[in-house]
């Protein structure tokens, strides 16, 4: 290969790295247990990644065991030319109690409260407009509020890809065999049924 060629290769490589990067776009969101959020947005088309993690609040270097202050959130990687933000507020809300604000489900606690992390005044004015228009479907008080975006803390690496796992679930006191520990967890902590009973057929992700 001449020196043309290898010129006109990296050129083009760079190009497709610089176009990719433009069209890379991260949300961050809180919806109770980050398992079954990352678990819901990882099947959505144009959606790159999802990390589970903690953030929103003081304390340095958190963990399932203590990340006190925190809120269980994810960090949603997607490309804004397939998708948009707004896109991925919208089926956020959809996909959550919008007017718990106690926790979620049977989840209870700050940890497990709704929130929106924004990192810039379009992702504000986008977040507030969806968190609005939520409110006037639903005819009721939309409690997820709207935060700037801190340091984002990604949780242990048995808590990533948590809802593929068969065998193991994890609970405050330790890892408990369960068949399917997943599936079960999500069924009996009632989140598909009550994101139905709110939000009808609007609901995103509930079977």
């Amino acid at each position: 290969m001449g020196l043309r060629s290898i010129v006109l290769a990296l050129v083009m490589a760079l190009g497709v790295a610089t176009a990719a990067s433009a069209a890379s776009e991260k949300a961050i969101v809180a919806g109770g247990c980050f398992w079954c959020v990352e678990a819901d947005f990882e099947k959505v088309p144009g959606v790159r990644s999802v990390v589970s993690g903690y953030t929103g609040g003081s304390l340095q270097n958190p963990t399932y065991k203590n990340h006190d202050g925190h809120y269980e959130a994810v960090e949603i990687t997607f490309d804004n030319s397939r998708i948009s933000y707004a896109e991925i507020i919208a089926k956020f809300l959809r996909s959550v109690d919008v007017t718990d604000a106690g926790g979620q489900f049977c989840d209870r606690g700050s940890s497990y409260r709704t929130a929106i992390f924004v990192s810039n005044a379009a992702q504000k004015a986008t977040a507030e407009a969806a968190i609005a228009e939520a409110g006037r479907v639903l005819g009721v008080k939309v409690v997820t509020p709207v935060k700037a975006a801190s340091t984002f803390w990604k949780a242990e690496a048995y808590h990533q890809d948590y809802y593929k796992s068969s065998d193991i679930i994890l609970t405050r006191a330790g890892p408990k065999q369960k068949k399917n520990a997943y599936t079960f967890y999500r069924q009996a902590c009632g989140r598909d049924a009550r994101v139905k009973q709110l939000w009808g057929n609007q609901a995103a992700f509930a079977k």
